[in-house]
Order: C-alpha cells, then sequence, then structure tokens
C-alpha cells in the first residue's frame, strides 16, 4: 500500500483529487493558471462550491465554478464539477455519469472523477475519460463494500504535469491515509488552492488564498 503523502510529494501536479476512506473523504483542487488559482472553497447548506477569490479577476467561470460536494438524502456526492448537480437532480450516482463524458478543455481533455459514499460506509467511484483512439467517452465504475481502518481509495485528474497533461489511468490507489493537516501540506505548494476534509463528519476547509 502506498502512502498518501508520499505519493502527493512526488507529484507536482495531479489535479484534481478524490480520497475515500472509511470515515474520511477528501476533495482537493489545483492550479496552474491565474485563474483556476483565484478560487477558494466555501460553505453551502448541503456541502461546498468553488467560488472567486477575487471575483475582480475571474477570466472564465466555466469548469472551475461548480459544486463539488452535496448531499443526495443519505448519501455524499463529490466531483470535480457541474456533475454533482447532473448526480443529485437524477437522484443516481451511475445515471448521473452516464449522462456526461470528459470536459471538453482540448488538449487535455480533463477526465470527470466522482464518487458517493453511502450511509452504510460502502462506496462508488467513476472517472470518465476520453479514449485517445475514438474521440470518445470512456465511463469506468469502481464499487467498493466499505474500505478497512486508515485506508483510503484515490483517484485523480492527472497521473502528473505535462503538455497536454496526462489522465489518469487504472483502478483507484489504495493508500494509507494522513491527516487533513498532513494532506494540505503534502500538496504542491505552488499549486494547491483548495482542500476539503470530512474526517468522521467534521468537515474543514483549507484555502491557499485565506491563508491555509
Amino acid at each position: 500500500m502506498q502512502s498518501l503523502t508520499e505519493l502527493l510529494r512526488g507529484n507536482p501536479y495531479p489535479g484534481r483529487g478524490i480520497v475515500v476512506g472509511r470515515d474520511c473523504v477528501y476533495y482537493w483542487i489545483m492550479g496552474r493558471s491565474s485563474n483556476s488559482r483565484n478560487r477558494v472553497f466555501v460553505a453551502t447548506e448541503d456541502g461546498i462550491r468553488t467560488e472567486a477569490h477575487d471575483p475582480a479577476l475571474l477570466e472564465d467561470p466555466s469548469l472551475i465554478i461548480y459544486h463539488p460536494v452535496r448531499q443526495m438524502g443519505a448519501s455524499l456526492v463529490v466531483t470535480n464539477g457541474d456533475q454533482t448537480d447532473t448526480i443529485v437532480e437524477r437522484g443516481d450516482f451511475r445515471e448521473g455519469c452516464m449522462a456526461r463524458e470528459f470536459e471538453p478543455d482540448e488538449p487535455n481533455y480533463t477526465p470527470r472523477i466522482s464518487a458517493i459514499v453511502r450511509e452504510d460506509g460502502s462506496f462508488e467511484m467513476s472517472v470518465l475519460k476520453r479514449q485517445a483512439t475514438t474521440g470518445g467517452c470512456l465511463r469506468q465504475f469502481f464499487c467498493y463494500e466499505g474500505a478497512a481502518e486508515g485506508v483510503g481509495y484515490f483517484i485523480s485528474t492527472y497521473q502528473g504535469n505535462g503538455d497536454p497533461l496526462p489522465s489518469f489511468a487504472g483502478e483507484p490507489v489504495e493508500v494509507s491515509l494522513p491527516s487533513p493537516d498532513g494532506l494540505w501540506a503534502s500538496l504542491n505548494e505552488e499549486n494547491r488552492v483548495s482542500l476539503y476534509a470530512n474526517v468522521a463528519g467534521g468537515v474543514r476547509l483549507f484555502n491557499k488564498n485565506l491563508g491555509d
């Protein structure tokens, strides 16, 4: 099993990431452009949303302003885009994911990554990515009955830095879980933007633009 902190310390740009464990959900965003870095997480009635830290500097809200986390009944939905709303509006994780595809940000074609955590501890993760050979969408689903204590499952948008950025590949990575502070510290200081940490139902938000 890999250490999540070591994995992230060795990767300056995994992009956006989701980690799900037994009593833990993490979601973070990173950015290379000034537009992507000009964001914070703010709490909402049923989760969180991204918001421009300085509205005057917001260049293009598409793909960067959305609700990453929302409640859907007793379940928690976590995604890297506005597919959160699609899933919640349809009331079904798979149906919502099947209605969407990768982001239209050529040449990266950023994958849409999503997860749902259910009340009984079971969870599902999804990656919607572009198939290079056909240009179509490959929709992957990974279902778990639960996680062992201290163990999480990690997916991200990218494998690392590049031009174009290489999409995440393979199954969710089984990792040992750090504390929220440990995870925040392990994200590349230049590229990290915000972190949502939900541990045993207690939520903390980390925002670089607010001094965290």
